[in-house]
């Protein structure tokens, strides 16, 4: 049967791709490991004629911001993280943990309280899932212009104490990804996202 004839083909189809909603039937439901900061879950639930059974980070979500000057330079904040021992190369960004608040919202708090810095244009830059084999963790990264210095200088601790804040020219941001020498994938997805747009007029 052919693929005209509504038969399964092995040629791939041209069609506008775009994630869709799957919803399955939730067996069971557990929190198997209470975290400082995150949480593991373990569901059991229905899938085509069986059940499956995955664990995952439940994740409150986060905010990234991709701050551009008048000089067309990009806001990079480097900052240890402990999971790869590395001091990575990244946005400003932080959790969407306090309960109500709006990503927007979120987004120009994080600015503030780790670059200082207040802007008076912002607009949805891209949202993705970082891991959906093994978190629920979405991301919202917005994209900040018409920058300008807070009111208020923030008191950082922990991880935040030592950040070193960098603009780095549009362009040498992204030929530092595609050369390999930052490895943030929220950095790359909002870099190289920005480029694209740009790319494509």
């Amino acid at each position: 049967m052919s693929a005209a004839d509504g038969g399964a083909t092995s040629e791939p189809r041209e069609v506008a791709i775009a994630d869709e909603g799957y919803g399955v039937e939730v067996l069971q439901s557990d929190v198997v490991f209470d975290g400082v900061v995150w949480d593991i879950r373990r569901e059991q639930f229905a899938y085509h004629d069986g059940t499956l059974t995955r664990e995952f980070m439940e994740h409150p979500g986060a905010v990234a911001v991709l701050a551009i000057d008048d000089r067309d330079r990009v806001l990079c904040i480097q900052q240890y993280r402990h999971p790869i021992q590395m001091r990575n190369w990244e946005l400003p960004a932080g959790l969407l943990d306090i309960e109500g608040e709006a990503p927007l919202a979120a987004a120009q708090r994080e600015l503030a309280e780790e670059a200082d810095l207040i802007a008076s244009e912002w607009m949805p830059h891209i949202t993705l899932h970082t891991s959906p084999g093994g978190s629920d963790e979405v991301i919202h990264v917005f994209r900040a212009t018409g920058l300008a210095a807070a009111a208020e200088v923030f008191p950082r601790d922990a991880e935040e104490a030592d950040i070193v804040l960098q603009w780095v020219p549009l362009a040498d941001a992204v030929d530092a990804a595609l050369a390999g020498r930052v490895h943030n994938g929220i950095l790359l997805t909002a870099l190289l996202a920005e480029h694209a747009r740009r790319t494509k007029g």
